[in-house]
């Protein structure tokens, strides 16, 4: 019985709410965990009569196991997630997990690369003109001038380009469809890149418009190699991820003096407190300007 509810949940999630299939997978692993503690620590398999006390062991289960708060919270997100549409549905009138708090979890504040570093790479980048140093170069001027997400950049058809107007379609979360500005260097690094793609001996995925040498659609995994490897190079930050990229992006956006909200509708962003994260390091900017200028520190 159960099973089927979380079935029902999922598809609700996939057709309806529109999420990912990774999204989707990863609720689907959270709420088949739950169900096996419950079967195997009190004989339960019907989530419908589950108290908040039973939750409350598997958390604690959950911690001692060693897994960290954002994680357990994540998990607990997904079980509160499920009793939120059993109760939409009519299956249970109060949700367990109604008057829950999450646990506590220290904000880890990322770095991003400094405007040094993008250009560093990017010139380091221009001297490769074989295919993959072409398509590495693009990789990189998308995600710094754009600020797309790696799913986004992986998902781009050549059918989303518009060579005229300079603009790129993005497919973000939830199917959401923005535009983006293609500024005239990256559109000249397309062209190229173009080039070198269709003088590939095969084409499996020829639609998509990033591709490894074999001709087939880019993965994540690589574009994470790409970014980390090149940046390694010219970074002793931590984090060396795509994501970083996309974090400079709008950094540097804001230090120019971009708003907010500007920034939220390019990132793609559903509110703004998304986009605040973002904020810390042009806060760290205003505070060495102003130390450097304010009268008082002249003196």
């Amino acid at each position: 019985m159960s099973r089927n509810l979380i079935d029902k949940f999922l598809e609700y999630l996939e057709y309806e709410k529109k999420y990912s299939k990774h999204t989707v997978a990863a609720y689907r692993r959270d709420l088949t965990d739950f169900i096996d503690y419950c079967e195997g620590e009190f004989d339960q398999d019907n989530l419908k009569e589950i108290h908040y006390n039973q939750i409350r062991s598997w958390i604690v289960m959950l911690v001692d196991q060693g897994l960290v708060n954002r994680s357990v919270n994540r998990k607990i997100s997904s079980l509160k997630t499920f009793y939120n549409f059993l109760q939409k549905i009519g299956e249970i009138n109060v949700n367990p997990l109604a008057k829950h708090k999450s646990l506590k979890v220290q904000k880890k504040i990322s770095v991003p690369f400094t405007e040094k570093e993008v250009n560093e790479v990017i010139e380091l980048l221009k001297v490769k003109d074989d295919f993959e140093g072409v398509r590495n170069r693009l990789i990189v001027e998308l995600l710094y001038s754009t600020g797309i997400r790696r799913a986004e950049l992986i998902n781009i058809k050549e059918s989303d380009i518009n060579f005229e107007e300079k603009l790129l379609k993005v497919l973000g979360k939830r199917n959401k469809e923005r535009f983006v500005v293609l500024l005239p260097f990256v559109m000249d690094t397309i062209r190229s890149y173009m080039k070198k793609k269709n003088e590939l001996e095969k084409l499996e995925d020829n639609d998509y418009l990033l591709l490894t040498k074999k001709g087939v659609k880019l993965y994540e995994t690589l574009v994470y190699r790409i970014i980390n490897s090149y940046f390694r190079g010219v970074s002793t930050k931590v984090k060396k991820s795509p994501h970083i990229l996309r974090h400079a992006f709008a950094t540097h956006l804001l230090n120019k003096g971009a708003s907010l909200y500007s920034v939220k509708e390019l990132l793609g962003h559903s509110s703004l407190a998304s986009t605040q994260v973002y904020t810390h390091s042009s806060l760290e900017e205003l505070k060495q300007v102003y130390n450097k200028t304010h009268p008082r520190e002249l003196n």
